[in-house]
């Protein structure tokens, strides 16, 4: 059975940094592509970066390139979405998935606020 649970979310203050996780089950994620995904409230679900399969590199929309760093840990079977520099306009909740499965994690609520 195909399962994303994403986790590393919560509260920082603007300015700041969180590592987002996505441990997967049921594929290896190491030759996957798996893409993030955020919903702020009230608005549409933005495409966030893709990651392509048997590598690290990564796409990355302009609202959030050179801020945040997707990477893989194949023996975890996770990746994960470094944030940095947050804003308050990141505020979402944050999903994995791997689209060739048609699998969405569950989501992680990341709020940037002071």
């Amino acid at each position: 059975q195909v399962q994303l649970v994403e986790s590393g979310g919560g509260l920082v203050q603007p300015g700041g940094s969180l590592r987002l996780s996505c441990t997967a089950s049921g594929f290896t994620v190491g030759t996957s592509l798996m893409t993030w995904y955020r919903q702020a409230p009230g608005k549409k679900r933005e495409w966030v970066a893709t990651t392509t399969s048997g590598s690290n590199f990564a796409v990355y929309s302009d609202s959030v390139k050179d801020r945040f760093t997707v990477s893989r840990d194949n023996d975890q079977n996770t990746i994960f979405l470094q944030m940095n520099i947050l804003k308050p306009e990141d505020t979402a909740v944050y999903y994995c998935g791997a689209p060739a499965f048609n699998s969405w994690g569950q989501g992680t609520q990341v709020t940037v606020s002071s």
